[in-house]
């Protein structure tokens, strides 16, 4: 696969708003690499520029995963987790990739309220028994419908490969002749994209929480019998990490974790008996599947994700409707909540990666991943129904190989309990790619950017700054453990520690 020669974008970058420490461009970009004649279009793209400049390197550019997630919102969410060196001396740039919130984006309806109508048709989280699988295929073959009669030709060239060259672009429109490069979740598989189209140009790269390129892509088969994530054990892992999370809920006094029930077990059948009333009785409109949603997607982040969690649950088991959790301070861009709906992610995932095209093949799927992960089988097991009718396939996937050698080595870190991107993916990535080091976060949650680590952060700091690799096999800790002792006054640590049975 060739990338024709196209000049690259001018970037005018202004403050973002008025007194912003963010500055905003926009690029301009092919719609079909192919026809770099045709339509082009547009990419949001933001900056925060290095913060020691008389000792400025060079930038970084930032995915925040998904696919789906909007740069322009996420990298000044996340800002503060990047390593102070980092920031010192990197301008950190990000953008809304193709398909996506402030770019030229993929939306399949007339208005905010037609999207949310067409939400509301649907169960949250996933679907249980016939009525609302029902509803839920209806729905998602409705999605299919609209997004195909409004832009098809967008759909066909929203992929990972056409994204991988975005940033080349992007990459040649601020002066580097070489890539420096964090992706986490979802862009991983971007960075490992980017890597083997355009190995000459890698400088660094950081991959967090890594997705297993052959998994992904079904080992560049059609013929798909699993879906992306449950060939990926996103099952699996999130069932393990909701295991952990009662274990040491359970471990703990109810004053750290308020779902705790005394002990490991009376913790994991408390939760057990919660699902089985919740199937029945609904509290307010939490249900049983979309609390289950909320469970999984609760553990990514465990300050303060986990303790919320656990009084959310608590509520539910006294029968209190619980409160919603805190939306994050919006970012100063001038859209800081842009439209997001499921078909921007749903245009990346079902374009890339196979995924079973029958409907009815799902409840199987269901059933048999519950058996091996319980709830959260039944969660990941769905979140792929929709590009079983999705109309479009990615007309440029990039498929492999994935070992193409790169000008400098990769640095891929893997967290041990991922609720969504498994620790043995991050294993697959380094035995994939030709030239990458392996860094172990021994701790828990998705991402180790945004579960801060020391440890992690020093490793990542030396590499992106000076090239230097941490030791084979070198395994970090996060800085503070779930349900933590509370701090006595005066700041001194209280002991909190790892508990008893943390890591296996």
């Amino acid at each position: 696969m060739t990338t024709p020669s196209v000049p690259a974008p001018t970037l005018v970058w202004r403050p973002c708003v008025q007194g912003s420490p963010f500055d905003c461009a926009t690029a301009k970009v092919p719609l079909d690499y192919d026809n770099a004649r045709g339509r082009t279009i547009e990419l949001a793209v933001i900056k925060r520029k290095a913060t020691a400049p008389g000792r400025r390197i060079g930038t970084l550019f930032f995915n925040p995963g998904g696919p789906g997630g909007p740069g322009t919102v996420q990298m000044p969410q996340n800002y503060e987790f990047f390593p102070r060196e980092v920031r010192e001396r990197f301008d950190i740039v990000s953008w809304d990739p193709r398909g996506v919130g402030s770019s030229t984006a993929v939306n399949c309806f007339a208005n905010r309220k037609a999207a949310d109508d067409w939400a509301a048709s649907k169960a949250a989280g996933f679907p249980v028994g016939e009525r609302e699988r029902t509803a839920w295929i209806a729905a998602y073959e409705d999605l299919a419908r609209r997004c195909e009669q409004r832009d098809p030709e967008l759909l066909r060239h929203v992929s990972t490969a056409d994204t991988a060259r975005d940033l080349d672009q992007l990459r040649q429109a601020t002066g580097e002749s070489q890539l420096t490069y964090t992706g986490i979740s979802y862009g991983t598989f971007l960075g490992a994209t980017y890597a083997n189209l355009f190995p000459g140009k890698v400088r660094a790269m950081v991959l967090d929480s890594n997705w297993d390129p052959q998994a992904w892509t079904n080992h560049a088969s059609d013929d798909a019998r699993l879906t992306a994530f449950l060939r990926l054990g996103s099952d699996r892992s999130a069932a393990a990490v909701v295991d952990r999370f009662l274990a040491l809920c359970g471990a703990t006094t109810t004053a750290r974790c308020a779902f705790s029930a005394g002990g490991p077990k009376a913790t994991r059948d408390k939760f057990d008996q919660l699902m089985q009333r919740l199937r029945k009785h609904p509290v307010g409109t939490s249900t049983y599947a979309g609390t289950v949603a909320d469970v999984v997607s609760s553990l990514y982040v465990v300050h303060p994700g986990w303790t919320d969690l656990a009084g959310r649950l608590q509520d539910l088991w006294q029968g209190r409707v619980p409160k919603p959790s805190p939306l994050p301070p919006a970012p100063p861009v001038p859209n800081p909540n842009p439209y997001l709906g499921e078909e921007q992610s749903a245009a990346v995932f079902c374009g890339d990666s196979p995924n079973p095209r029958d409907p009815r093949a799902y409840h199987a799927l269901e059933e048999a991943s519950a058996k091996r992960a319980g709830d959260a089988g039944r969660f990941w097991t769905w979140a792929a129904e929709g590009c079983a009718p999705w109309p479009t396939v990615a007309a440029n996937r990039y498929r492999g190989p994935w070992n193409k050698p790169t000008a400098h080595p990769v640095l891929v870190v893997g967290t041990v309990y991922d609720p969504a991107t498994p620790y043995s993916g991050s294993q697959a990535m380094v035995r994939e790619l030709a030239d990458a080091r392996l860094l172990t976060n021994d701790g828990y949650g998705h991402t180790a950017l945004v579960n801060p680590s020391s440890c992690i952060k020093a490793h990542e700091s030396r590499y992106l700054i000076d090239g230097t690799l941490p030791p084979v096999g070198t395994t970090c800790r996060p800085d503070t453990p779930p349900f933590p002792a509370p701090k006595p006054r005066g700041g001194v640590d209280a002991g909190g520690g790892w508990m008893a049975g943390a890591i296996s």
